[in-house]
C-alpha cells in the first residue's frame, strides 16, 4: 500500500512526520517541486521522500492538504485516479484572513471530490491540530481519536487500518454527507476537539 501526500503545509508535514515516526514510507510533493522539500525529506529519511505531484498522486492512498483556493490548480492535469483512495484533509479556510470560503451550500468534501473524479474519497486528518497529529497518540492512558467518513466501505477500511497503524483510535462517522459536515472547519462541531478514547 503506497502513500502519497500532496501539500507540505502544516497538515501535510504533520501527516508525513506521523508516518515517519511509525516507519511508514510515503512520497510528499508540493507546487514548488521536490528541491523545496529537501529539508523535510532529510529530517524524515529514509521513510519520507520528496517527489513531484504526479509521483505522489500515483500512490494507492493520497492525502491532499492544500490551501483551499489553490486546490483546483494543485489537482489539475493529474493522471486518472482509477478508484484509488484520496484522503481529503482540507479545510475551506486559510491564513491570514481565516475567512470561510463560499461553498454555496455544498460540503467542502463534495467540492474536493469533484476535483478528483474516479477516486474514492475519505474525509480524515483535517480536524486535529497538527501538533496533535505528530505527537504521541497514546494520551491520558487512552488513544487520541481520529474521525473519518466516506461513501466507499473498502476505502474507509483501508484508511481505518492506516489510522490504527499510526496508533490513533479511528471513529467512523458514516457517509460523507454526515461525517463531512461534522468535521468541516469552520462550521462542524468536531474540529479542534482533542478527544481520547479509553479502554
Amino acid at each position: 500500500m503506497t502513500i502519497g501526500i500532496i501539500g507540505s503545509g502544516n497538515i501535510g508535514s504533520a501527516f508525513a512526520r506521523a508516518l515517519a515516526g511509525k516507519g511508514i514510507a510515503a512520497t510528499i510533493a508540493n507546487s514548488r517541486g521536490p528541491a523545496s522539500l529537501s529539508g523535510l525529506a532529510n529530517e524524515l529519511k529514509p521513510h519520507i521522500k520528496a517527489g513531484t505531484v504526479e509521483e505522489a498522486a500515483s500512490a494507492n492512498i493520497v492525502l491532499v492538504a492544500v490551501n483551499w483556493t489553490k486546490l483546483p490548480e494543485a489537482l489539475a492535469g493529474l493522471p486518472a485516479w482509477n478508484n484509488r483512495i484520496v484522503i481529503d484533509a482540507n479545510n475551506p479556510i486559510e491564513a491570514p484572513l481565516f475567512k470561510p470560503a463560499e461553498l454555496n451550500g455544498r460540503l467542502s468534501s463534495e467540492i474536493v471530490a469533484d476535483l478528483v473524479p474516479g477516486a474514492r474519497l475519505v474525509k480524515a486528518f483535517n480536524h486535529l491540530q497538527p501538533h496533535l497529529l505528530t505527537g504521541d497518540p497514546a494520551a491520558e492512558g487512552g488513544r487520541r481519536v481520529l474521525f473519518f467518513s466516506g461513501d466507499a466501505a473498502a476505502a474507509k477500511a483501508d484508511v481505518a487500518a492506516l489510522i490504527e497503524r499510526l496508533g490513533f483510535f479511528g471513529i467512523d462517522l458514516g457517509a460523507l454527507s454526515v461525517g463531512g459536515r461534522l468535521v468541516q472547519f469552520p462550521g462542524g462541531p468536531l474540529p479542534a476537539l482533542n478527544l481520547v478514547r479509553f479502554g
